[in-house]
């Protein structure tokens, strides 16, 4: 899989750039603040409808418009497929996948991508939502239907938890009956949806975790990582060895602990039941990551995690070939080892797009076409 070609206009910084990309590695230079990661980031975002930088479309939109449009010519095995977004402040999104308009699950994961870049220490060290989103990112990659689940399974925890809000503001006691009758229809939808989420998680962890072990161990020679499922959400199951592995009984299993935290729920106002209550737990040798890795181990860890991720969406269709890798200005961040695994990861992958303040950041041995970024144009390089 690769870019052939990205047209962007009236995105972040750019008023118009028109750039063609080639096969192997590609790489993006110029000063911090130019512009470099915005090329990045639109290949991302036309890959995922989403920005490995900010959770909303409005500062996608370059200041002053209303609109923003990113265009991608990219090769899928035989084929050449053309991707359009219009990014609309205050209203829908529009998309196109060769001149035909789609809805977002037929139009996500057309390019895959894999995303690495310095935000990626909060896969470490930040708060849950950061592991959920990456957990979630690569299920949707690897299964796009389930980019449905998760907008379903939220669209029911913001509508119950306003319920939950109403209820207990409420007085009457004919009105706060109604209200909890109402619930039990929200209840079945968040059992339901969050089923369905929750299997596709574990399935995922199940394949993934493996190459996030070797990930770790060829970035960090004799050492050893982990990836773990922690179900926060449940009162009396502490990690994912606990969980059964079928849809209807992971439904069941929601469903018996809404009612049982129902007077909690009640209390507080607020969906406390679900996956989006979850955690990932990932460790290096016995010990949590997040509590006891060195800044250094938190890199590798990070970095095991997105490899991982590359290696197991290259396997899932031999016809269409490898995700496009970003690596978004880490090379300057990492010691010599671990760059020289990067290095090594980004010479066999089929289109590599590197971002850099300076060339020499980059391995001299990843022969590439270089383009010169200065503020608001990308010019190819020598």
């Amino acid at each position: 899989m690769q870019v052939l070609h990205l047209e962007l206009t009236n995105f972040r910084s750019y008023e118009a750039a028109d750039i063609t990309f080639a096969p192997g590695v590609n790489v993006l230079v110029g000063p911090n603040g130019v512009g470099k990661t915005n090329i990045a980031e639109a290949v991302g975002y036309v890959s995922t409808l989403n920005s490995h930088r900010v959770a909303a479309d409005l500062p996608l939109i370059r200041q002053g418009n209303d609109q923003a449009i990113v265009r991608s010519t990219f090769s899928r095995g035989q084929r050449e497929i053309q991707l359009e977004i219009a990014i609309n402040q205050g209203r829908a999104n529009r998309l196109q996948v060769s001149g035909s308009p789609v809805r977002a699950t037929d139009f996500i994961s057309q390019l895959q991508t894999v995303v690495f870049a310095p935000e990626d220490l909060s896969l470490v060290k930040g708060d849950p939502s950061d592991r959920r989103k990456f957990l979630d990112e690569v299920l949707v990659a690897r299964a796009p239907r389930y980019h449905s689940v998760k907008a379903d399974y939220d669209r029911v925890v913001k509508q119950r938890t306003t319920l939950l809000r109403s209820i207990a503001g409420t007085r009457g006691a004919s009105s706060r009956a109604g209200a909890e009758s109402t619930l039990s229809v929200w209840d079945d939808q968040l059992a339901a949806h969050g089923a369905s989420l929750l299997f596709g998680r574990l399935s995922l962890l199940n394949e993934i975790s493996g190459l996030v072990s070797q990930a770790y161990e060829h970035v960090a020679p004799g050492k050893s990582a982990g990836i773990a499922y922690l179900p926060r959400s449940f009162s009396d199951i502490p990690s994912e060895d606990s969980l059964p592995r079928n849809r209807q009984a992971l439904e069941e299993l929601l469903h018996k602990e809404i009612a049982l935290r129902r007077s909690e729920e009640f209390a507080r106002g607020v969906t406390v039941v679900g996956p989006h209550r979850d955690d990932v737990l990932l460790t290096i040798g016995e010990l949590p990551a997040k509590a006891y890795a060195s800044h250094g181990e938190c890199w590798s860890m990070a970095l095991a995690l997105r490899l991982a991720a590359f290696e197991l969406m290259r396997t899932l269709d031999d016809s269409v070939g490898d995700p496009v890798l970003i690596l978004d200005d880490v090379f300057a961040e990492l010691d010599s080892t671990r760059r020289k695994a990067l290095a090594q990861v980004a010479m066999t992958a089929e289109q590599t797009i590197i971002t850099a303040a300076v060339a020499e950041d980059v391995p001299a041995e990843l022969a590439a076409q270089q383009f010169v970024v200065t503020p608001g144009q990308v010019a190819r390089g020598n």
